[in-house]
């Protein structure tokens, strides 16, 4: 079977309510966001993200656009990913480790309406790199 994720895991030096606290907050998404496309929420959304929460977010790929997110996964300061129309996931799992916090983030793509082109396609290479860029971030938040 062909693998359809890809994921990058650090450790984090502070608790996992804390990180969750920002995860659960789009309007603190462009703070650790890698990638460099997530401007800003989109207002009227929710504050605080559970599961089934619709938010939108104001993205910049070259031009700019909107996407609408929803919340399929949560767990209270463990899990939360998130997907829009495509149907491919953003996902985020914190594992307590004593004071620090391990921090997994996962594109996976294997829930997508159409895997093959994703699979074909330059973003699960761009994704890795931007995975690692928003766990650099989200270390640079929580110094220790």
């Amino acid at each position: 079977m062909v693998e359809r994720q890809v994921s990058a895991t650090r450790t984090v030096a502070t608790t996992p309510d804390r990180i969750f606290e920002l995860l659960t907050d789009p309007d603190r998404h462009s703070l650790f966001d890698g990638s460099g496309t997530v401007l800003r929420a989109q207002q009227g959304g929710p504050q605080r993200l559970e599961l089934g929460s619709k938010f939108g977010m104001d993205m910049k790929m070259g031009a700019s656009y909107k996407i609408l997110n929803t919340v399929v996964e949560f767990e209270q300061d463990r899990l939360i990913a998130w997907r829009h129309f495509n149907g491919h996931r953003w996902r985020w799992r914190l594992r307590p480790v004593g004071e620090r916090t391990e921090v997994t983030e996962t594109f996976d793509w294997s829930t997508a309406r159409i895997p093959l082109l994703i699979s074909l396609s330059p973003f699960p290479r761009r994704n890795r790199a931007a995975i690692e860029k928003s766990l650099h971030r989200l270390g640079e938040l929580f110094p220790g």
